[in-house]
């Protein structure tokens, strides 16, 4: 039972965690690159739309158990520990999440030009040889 509640806080960190970098990416104290991680990692998190859909087998979840908490704690580490604190605590008095549409646009388009790619890969072009 003590491992429940270990796991519900973690992803309450975890929510809270995306929220703040959210936050972050558009406070202008942080330096560039960490504003560039962190709003990387807060839009595809804040997306409605996954990279890697969830239905497929195993590599569904993958992003969502191993890739996302991993980009989290790489754009924590970027930014300032004082900043990063005023911005968890901001986010904790925040009563809705944010929602990325741009990120859920980008990743949508990404999906149309890997469809693209494939039909046009696999189109037959009409240049079959005729026999003689």
């Amino acid at each position: 039972m003590a491992s429940l509640s270990a796991l519900k806080s973690w992803a309450r960190g975890i929510k809270r965690d995306v929220v703040a970098l959210w936050i972050a990416a558009r406070d202008p104290r942080v330096p560039w690159y960490a504003k560039a991680a962190a709003g990387a990692v807060a839009a595809y998190a804040l997306s409605p739309i996954d990279l890697i859909p969830d239905f497929i087998p195993i590599i569904g979840y993958l992003d969502d158990v191993v890739i996302v908490p991993i980009g989290i704690l790489l754009a924590v580490r970027l930014v300032p520990p004082e900043l990063m604190e005023e911005f968890r605590q901001e986010a904790i008095r925040r009563e809705s999440r944010p929602k990325s549409l741009f990120a859920a646009a980008f990743i949508a388009a990404i999906w149309i030009g890997m469809a693209a790619f494939l039909i046009w890969l696999f189109w037959p072009t009409g240049t079959a040889a005729t026999p003689t």
